[in-house]
């Protein structure tokens, strides 16, 4: 049933169309007359009442102060049907300097704090009056500016908007949740807005782009830097929506950061409980204390103390801004009620056209309706004429005529407002009145008639007085801006790493493939206890927030998190309970260092290239393909490389064949087979009967120690010259005795 029928006196309609129509019927009021501002004066329906109301109670800045119960009375039994606590709320925030740019309320007691806003004083306690710039939305009322319409009871009349000399829409901005919609209207600086308004007055085609040369962006009631850069900022203006990023502001006293500024709205408290909730997590190692030093003349102190002087500072910060709410960023969404009375999304340029159209037909109104009163005392001023001129004749029949008023007016013809006029003038001040000066006031009040008429009929007087009334506002009401907009690199948490302390650590693999780590790098993991059928294979320095690579055999690299390895007071893990190595495949190679750093890695079937640690590092636990190993072949150690312009590499087989040649004849490379180094048949490598198996990196003060056996064989760089060759070659033998090499030395000078 969707139609409406009529039975008698009772009206039939189907349950659809009844809460479609009330849940209609409640939103359009929501969104009009509650939760959404009106471009005009920028208020809310109970925000307006309540200036109003305290107008009305003559609670002006000049006034006395007066307690907050008998505004927010007057504004519940008035004017606003709602309950006193929403109505005193909304008065808290407009008397708040950290919440509203230019506040409204100027209140003596206690209002809030940044901290906690909600921690005023009940009405009762806390007292108010008007501040000075809540003169911008009043000081035209009373001359027929705006629009009265019945209070909620008709007792009495309310203006239905107030007709603010200046765009308070955007320089107290406003926030709101209707049914379907919101609002976030950040707050600007007053003197770049009138800046803006002039500029459109004097072009009014002017583009959004370019009344970005006079509004730089919002302007927060706090001290905070915004840091979302122009072009998002243009955006913003261009669209009516997006977001504004900003970012509390520190400096450096003696070592310690200072915060001394603040995001909007961001309570310095609750960024306290952040800060202290990763300490005690341990999450910031490199913070020793905490500190609140806010105060009256300093109300945001907050000190963070570093561990030592060596901490990154700036890093610190960049860690605390994406981790807390030291940076925020504030939606922006100019949604507001336009002249037409719909709530719409307005850009920059659209919404101060349109308030310069509501300021125009405002400072016409109050034009027209001076231009009246003008009119209407000229009028009066003229019947007082005549009766000067005939003085004798008016006392004459004020005394005798039964009825004076009439008399007057068939006498000298004048009309009923004139002949009360005379009437109501007493004797003493007929008998004072002078030619001279209603003659002297009749001419100024034509010379001012003329001038408004004037003003009236041409809009370039119009324009040029609206804009001297901005500029005297401007000068009146304007201040600096209080949130600088800079550019700033893109802050970023520390990883887990960043966290853990550098402490010296040596990481160990046995042949079986166990790992541990041991602390400092004076250990000798030779004497470390290993597993029964175990011993040691690889060590190698590190710090505890590196990591360490791992190569198996197949040519596979592996990472693990240094500071995540087993202690070397026990015998470790298994490497292969924290990879997935290739089936078959042991582990042969250990590697740590800076990302940057380079080796040589090598494969025993005589291939090998340069690469970096970077290049090894995967979090695949299933690794990555480092180098291709040929069929039969295995990985070597890779060996550290220190300056690849200087440095020879030494490859010796198996068989006592050793090779030298420059280490810049290797390519760098991320992965792959590489190329030759050694020259050795693949049928021997298939059968595993000659391999390359010392590969070294040395520089010319290096000594090479070569072990067969228990004997051993000392070479410098004069003793090399004979094993140099190009790369590629299959090498010479060494010494008798040495045909069968067991180990390999480095030895570096102290």
């Amino acid at each position: 049933m969707s139609e409406t029928t009529n039975t008698g006196d009772i009206e039939t309609i189907s349950l659809k169309q009844y809460t479609e129509s009330a849940y209609l019927n409640y939103a359009m009021y929501v969104i009009n007359d509650r939760a959404l501002p009106f471009i005009g004066d920028g208020l809310k329906p109970v925000q307006r009442r309540i200036v109003y109301a305290m107008s009305e109670l003559r609670l002006t800045a000049d006034a006395k102060y007066a307690k907050s119960a008998r505004t927010v009375g007057d504004v519940i039994g008035k004017f606003h049907p709602h309950g006193d606590a929403a109505s005193y709320e909304a008065m808290v925030l407009m008397a708040q300097s950290f919440t509203y740019r230019y506040p409204l309320v100027d209140g003596q007691g206690n209002w809030g704090a940044p901290d906690d806003p909600k921690s005023f004083a009940a009405m009762r306690y806390t007292e108010s009056k008007l501040t000075r710039y809540a003169e911008v939305l009043l000081g035209e009322l009373a001359q027929g500016t705006v629009d009265w319409i019945p209070n909620f009871d008709g007792t009495r009349e309310e203006p239905v908007n107030l007709p603010a000399r200046l765009p308070n829409i955007l320089l107290n901005g406003g926030a709101g949740i209707a049914v379907g919609m919101a609002t976030d209207i950040p707050p600007h600086n007053l003197n770049e807005v009138a800046s803006a308004c002039i500029r459109l007055l004097d072009k009014p085609k002017t583009t959004t782009k370019e009344l970005l040369e006079h509004i730089q962006g919002p302007d927060f009631p706090t001290e905070a830097e915004i840091i979302s850069s122009r072009e998002d900022i243009q955006q913003i203006y261009e669209t009516g929506k997006g977001s504004v990023k900003t970012r509390a502001v520190y400096l450096i006293e003696d070592g310690e950061i200072v915060i001394t500024a603040l995001p909007f709205q961001v309570s310095g408290t609750k960024i306290l409980e952040q800060i202290a909730a990763q300490m005690q997590a341990k999450k910031l190692p490199m913070v020793v204390d905490l500190r609140d030093e806010s105060d009256h003349e300093n109300p945001t102190r907050i000190v963070v103390v570093p561990r030592s002087n060596r901490i990154d500072l700036d890093g610190l910060m960049g860690h605390l801004f994406a981790s807390t709410d030291l940076e925020r960023s504030h939606r922006v969404n100019f949604n507001l009620i336009g002249l037409d009375g719909r709530p719409a999304v307005k850009p920059l340029a659209e919404l101060l056209n349109e308030w310069l159209t509501f300021r125009t037909d405002t400072v016409l109104k109050r034009l027209n309706f001076r231009l009246q009163k003008i009119l209407d005392r000229l009028h009066i001023l003229e019947g007082l004429m005549i009766a000067y001129l005939n003085i004798d004749e008016v006392i004459r029949i004020v005394r005798t005529e039964e009825k004076p008023k009439q008399a007057l007016i068939q006498r000298y013809n004048i009309s009923e407002i004139q002949a009360d006029a005379i009437l109501d003038l007493r004797l003493r001040q007929l008998a004072k009145l002078e030619e001279i000066k209603i003659k002297g006031e009749q001419d100024e009040l034509d010379l001012e008639r003329a001038d408004i008429e004037k003003t009236i009929n041409s809009k370039a007087r119009l324009k040029t007085l609206i804009k001297k009334e901005i500029m005297a506002d401007a000068a009146a009401f304007g201040d600096e801006r209080r949130s600088p907009i800079v550019q700033r690199e893109e802050s970023a948490a520390f990883k887990e790493k960043d966290l853990i302390s550098t402490e010296a650590i040596t990481v160990v693999l046995s042949e079986k493939g166990w790992i541990r780590a041991a602390k400092g790098h004076e250990v000798d993991a030779t004497e470390l206890n290993y597993r029964s059928g175990d011993g040691f294979l690889i060590a190698a320095p590190a710090k505890s927030n590196q990591d360490a690579v791992f190569l198996d055999s197949a040519g596979r690299a592996y990472a693990i998190a240094c500071h995540t390895l087993p202690s070397a007071r026990g015998q470790g893990e298994p490497l292969s309970g924290r990879v997935k190595p290739a089936p078959g495949a042991s582990f042969t190679g250990l590697v740590t260092g800076e990302l940057d750093q380079q080796y040589l890695v090598s494969s025993d079937a005589g291939y090998g290239f340069v690469t970096t640690v970077a290049d090894m590092i995967t979090k695949n636990k299933a690794g990555k393909s480092l180098m291709s190993v040929p069929k039969g072949g295995v990985t070597n150690q890779p060996s550290l490389v220190t300056d690849i312009k200087h440095e020879y590499v030494a490859s010796i087989s198996n068989e006592g064949r050793m090779l030298i040649f420059p280490l810049s004849e290797l390519p760098v490379l991320g992965r792959g087979k590489g190329v030759k180094m050694m020259s050795i048949p693949k049928a021997r490598v298939a059968d595993r009967l000659e391999m390359m198996s010392f590969v070294l990196v040395f520089s010319e003060v290096d000594t090479i120690i070569v072990y067969s056996g228990k004997r051993h064989l000392s070479l410098k760089i004069a003793d090399l010259e004979h094993y140099q060759g190009e790369r590629a070659r299959r090498g010479l033998k060494l010494p008798r005795g040495f045909q069968k090499v067991d180990a390999v030395k480095l030895e570096r000078p102290q």
